[in-house]
């Protein structure tokens, strides 16, 4: 995932910030819960599109977020 994409895409649920995730080619709202798919390198930005994280995936992910 390109570096300047990701520093300008955001949840369009939230309008936060989001985490790419490499193994699971997905861009992470930690906020909204959500793990939006990144198809063909192209981001789906679509909440019907996107999973679900459950408490434990989202906790475990928030820690592992830098502090901004």
């Amino acid at each position: 995932m390109n570096k300047k994409l990701l520093d300008i895409l955001v949840c369009p649920v939230t309008k936060g910030p989001l985490i790419y995730d490499r193994e699971a080619n997905e861009l992470i709202s930690v906020a909204a819960r959500l793990a939006y798919p990144v198809v063909d390198d192209i981001p789906a930005l679509i909440e019907g599109d996107a999973r679900a994280l459950s408490e434990e995936e989202a906790e475990r992910l928030r820690k592992a977020q830098p502090q901004r």
